[in-house]
């Protein structure tokens, strides 16, 4: 048989069971030199050392033979066929390979050509899908310069740069899963998939397969080949929980084992997988008095709450409204495909005295409603009105309390020996106050009167609160 082989051949060689070269013949011998290698120190080493992406250890490990294939490396392109080889019990003690044509991109044009079309197909495919998983968030997008989100962009660039477990707290509509992929895309893991799994979405009895995946034929029903899990398709990468407030109790115990040993076991199967997963986890519930009821795992708490960061509710950084107006106008028009339209001071006045229980997703909802159902360029407080009554929920009043003013704290006497900031200070917020007081509480008047932007204007009076009067 060797003999045939050899004669029809352009090249053969034969390995043992531990993938050691023990045989080449004269016609493999002329592509030694093109791998580095002369006969005396290619016979005797394993295979894989010395044949750049050969498949004779997997014939010898699997038994099963590779009929045809194409083989690339230094020494050129190639079309080869491998045999294992057994013994009279049908043991496998080696492998047979066969180098049957050099240069098959000319002698096997047409097969040549659909190959490099499914790999280019191929290759296509693998870019799609890690750009549809490739973060599509920043840190600088976090939109906002008050003294609150300026210290939430902070604590998301410290994190960024570690693999502990990041837990997102905060009101719904805060902007938890933007921040989760400006974290990722922060991250050393930012070219690795980011997978997001919303527990609240999915059903309690499928939870444990999405994930862990599922093994072949693990119940009736089961896809054929098995399915991956979200642990496992996030391999390298971050895994992103969403509303893990919601993960069923019986199912948390897993979930801490997979984040302790980085291990899985898809579900049917004994088989256990390693993986390297980064956890950034986010819920608006209050974990630690679920932990009081026994709702939800101490352990697994205290494994989520590595690095903890709050996002402030929309209420508490006012002084960012102009800009998240800005952004959502332009992207709601972007996407409906009408021109940008804006808002006039009263609206802005009135979005600034509403107490969005709904944070910057009712904001956008707002602000979307009122721009598809009016034909004004120009949107003022009267045609907002609606929509945010809309936003308060059937039977609610809108939640707009009027603006009160406080009589300014008199400045400091002049004489008194107070240091030159202390001065200015006391002087720009006696200013303030007068401006709002001659101008009825509204501070977008007040910021023009005084010169100065909105922004600024609320960045001040969220460091004097009491200029607005309680509440």
């Amino acid at each position: 048989m060797f003999e045939a082989f050899t004669d029809s051949a352009l090249g053969t060689l034969v390995v043992d069971r531990e993938h050691r070269i023990v045989w080449i013949s004269e016609g493999y011998k002329r592509f030694l030199p093109a791998l580095g290698h002369a006969v005396d120190d290619f016979v005797g080493r394993r295979v894989e050392e010395v044949v750049p992406n050969t498949m004779m250890g997997q014939v010898v490990d699997s038994g099963r033979p590779v009929l045809m294939d194409l083989l690339t490396n230094q020494a050129g392109t190639f079309l080869v066929s491998r045999l294992p080889l057994r013994d009279a019990a049908g043991v496998v003690i080696g492998a047979f390979g066969a180098v049957l044509l050099d240069h098959p991109e000319t002698t096997m044009q047409p097969l040549i050509a659909k190959f490099a079309r499914l790999q280019g197909e191929l290759d296509d495919a693998r870019r799609q899908l890690a750009a549809q998983r490739r973060p599509r968030h920043t840190i600088a997008g976090f939109i906002g310069s008050s003294a609150a989100a300026l210290e939430v962009k902070r604590q998301a660039r410290r994190v960024a740069g570690n693999d502990s477990p990041v837990l997102l707290l905060g009101e719904t509509g805060t902007g938890k899963e933007l921040l989760a992929h400006a974290i990722h895309a922060a991250s050393r893991r930012a070219a690795q998939p980011l997978v997001g799994l919303n527990i609240a979405a999915v059903p309690d009895t499928l939870l444990e397969a999405e994930f862990f995946g599922v093994a072949p034929g693990a119940y009736t029903g089961a896809e054929r080949k098995g399915r991956e899990g979200k642990f496992k398709l996030a391999d390298g990468g971050t895994l992103f929980l969403d509303e893990i407030g919601e993960m069923p109790l019986a199912l948390q115990s897993k979930l801490l084992r997979a984040l302790q040993e980085q291990e899985i076991e898809p579900l049917g199967s004994n088989r256990v997988q390693r993986v390297d997963v980064r956890i950034i986890a986010a819920t608006s519930r209050d974990l630690p008095s679920m932990v009081t009821t026994g709702t939800f795992r101490a352990d697994l708490y205290y494994r989520l709450n590595v690095l903890p960061i709050r996002l402030p509710p929309l209420r508490e950084r006012l002084a960012d409204l102009d800009a998240l107006v800005e952004v959502l106008m332009d992207d709601i028009a972007r996407r409906s495909a009408l021109p940008v339209k804006g808002l006039q001071a009263d609206a802005l006045d009135l979005l600034a005295r509403h107490d969005w229980p709904g944070n910057i997703r009712e904001l956008r909802n707002v602000l979307e409603q009122a721009t598809l159902m009016g034909d004004e360029m120009q949107i003022d407080a009267a045609h907002l009105m609606r929509y945010l009554a809309l936003a308060a929920g059937p039977g609610e009043p809108a939640a707009l309390p009027p603006p009160v003013v406080n009589e300014p704290a008199a400045p400091p006497d002049a004489g008194a020996a107070l240091p030159l900031a202390d001065q200015v200070a006391a002087t720009e917020r006696a200013a303030i106050g007068e401006a709002l007081r001659a101008c009825a509480g509204n501070r977008v008047q007040a910021a023009r009167r005084l010169k100065m932007s909105r922004a600024a204007l609320y960045d001040r009076l969220a460091r004097w609160p009491d200029l607005l009067g309680p509440g």
